[in-house]
């Protein structure tokens, strides 16, 4: 399993896969073919028909500057090797062809290039899934968050605590803006809104599950905005697990210790459903993004409140199995509807799924391991027009509103 450094990237959104893992491909491609005056990028699948409002071409043309770049958006070829991938064309100052590397964007801003397998983050967990964690920290008797301890290099723990504080910021930005997003949705910004409305006779638990929503809009918000967040483990899906962090941290005063250890647990959920199935709503529909990120924040209340391994895998099992088959359907191509809503109301998901794990842990049937071999067979059974083309569901039907 990848480290969790390949998990938690700190950058620009709205999309992992549409921006950051494009930008990664273009440095990639300069170190390839330095004498590159001019660029040519093929968008194909899913990053040509939704790149555009996931802001590919301008990703590509900032991290290439000052060569220029041509963006072709070909929506039409369909024998790819992966739903989300593209072709990176190098011309000297003449016109000749230098080279062309076709890439793929595989989910929470990583790539590979097709034919060469060593680009491929080096593992650092010797387990092959959840089941194997566990039954490791039980030969050891070790916790969770002391497997990453354990395998990781020592600094990762300051890493997660560089990963929490951007979240943090990320929230509190996010929180202080008002206006429209960009695009011609025009969709208003709600997480300052959702943050200062109050209600004098509201009752404490729907206050504090509006807070929980605020939190997510707001890292959503600033998302769609292109601005700095965590993928968690994706740009379209950053917004849950920072916002039940946040909430309960601010609500129980939980130190930074104890949230760097949550972030671990969250992040071996993370690392294990993008070891045996995926993040990529391209490739899997949105229960690969928001569902994975449910799970992980389920995961991460668990381990706050120090529950047992147990009542964490059911957590997590309970969070993603009852988003199966949740497609990715952006309406115009956009991260903003319904993925900011969808943030916010999968933090609640969490919350109710990890309250279940307290009490019915003993009782379980399922393993999370198989709820993530679930997804990832469900994903391949979902119609490409559900996984992020905008060709179906919301993303067809929407006509606006007035």
């Amino acid at each position: 399993m990848e480290s969790l450094r390949e998990l938690y990237k700190i950058g620009k959104g709205p999309s992992s896969s549409h921006t950051m893992a494009p930008v990664r491909a273009a440095r990639d491609f300069c170190e390839k073919f330095p004498a590159a005056a001019r660029v040519t990028a093929v968008l194909y699948g899913s990053l040509a028909h939704t790149g555009r409002g996931h802001l590919t071409d301008v990703a590509l043309k900032e991290a290439f500057s000052p060569r220029p770049v041509e963006v072709i958006f070909d929506g039409e070829k369909t024998d790819l090797p992966h739903p989300n991938c593209f072709e990176l064309r190098g011309y000297d100052g003449a016109g000749k062809l230098l080279g062309a590397v076709t890439y793929l964007s595989v989910g929470g801003g990583t790539i590979r290039v097709l034919g060469e397998p060593e680009l491929r983050p080096k593992d650092v967990y010797p387990f092959a899934d959840f089941g194997e964690i566990m039954r490791h920290c039980k030969e050891k008797g070790i916790s969770l968050e002391q497997v990453a301890y354990e395998f990781e290099d020592e600094g990762i723990f300051d890493f997660l605590l560089h990963v929490w504080h951007t979240m943090c910021e990320t929230i509190r930005r996010g929180l202080g803006a008002s206006g429209t997003l960009p695009g011609s949705l025009k969709v208003e910004r709600k997480a300052k809104t959702l943050f200062e409305t109050t209600d004098p006779e509201e009752d404490p638990v729907s206050r504090e599950q509006r807070q929980i929503c605020a939190f997510a809009f707001a890292t959503s918000e600033e998302n769609a905005t292109g601005g700095t967040i965590v993928t968690a483990p994706t740009c379209g899906a950053s917004g849950v697990l920072p916002a039940v962090l946040y909430f309960l941290s601010m609500k129980h005063g939980f130190s930074e210790k104890r949230i760097v250890e949550a972030l671990a647990v969250a992040g071996l959920i993370g690392v294990t459903v993008k070891q045996n199935a995926t993040v990529s709503g391209a490739e899997a529909g949105c229960q690969a993004e928001v569902g994975t990120a449910t799970a992980m924040a389920a995961a991460a209340i668990c381990s706050l409140f120090r529950a047992g391994m147990g009542a964490i895998e059911y957590a997590a099992e309970i969070a993603l199995e009852h988003q199966l088959g949740l497609t990715c359907d952006p309406v115009g191509g956009y991260v903003q509807i319904p993925c900011i809503e969808r943030n916010a109301v999968a933090a609640l998901r969490a919350l109710s799924a990890a309250e279940l794990s307290k009490v019915l842990a003993g009782t379980r049937k399922i393993s999370f391991d198989t709820v993530v071999e679930t997804m990832y067979q469900t994903g391949k059974d979902l119609s490409a027009r559900y996984r992020e083309t905008s060709e179906g569901g919301l993303a067809a039907i929407y006509k606006g509103c007035s």
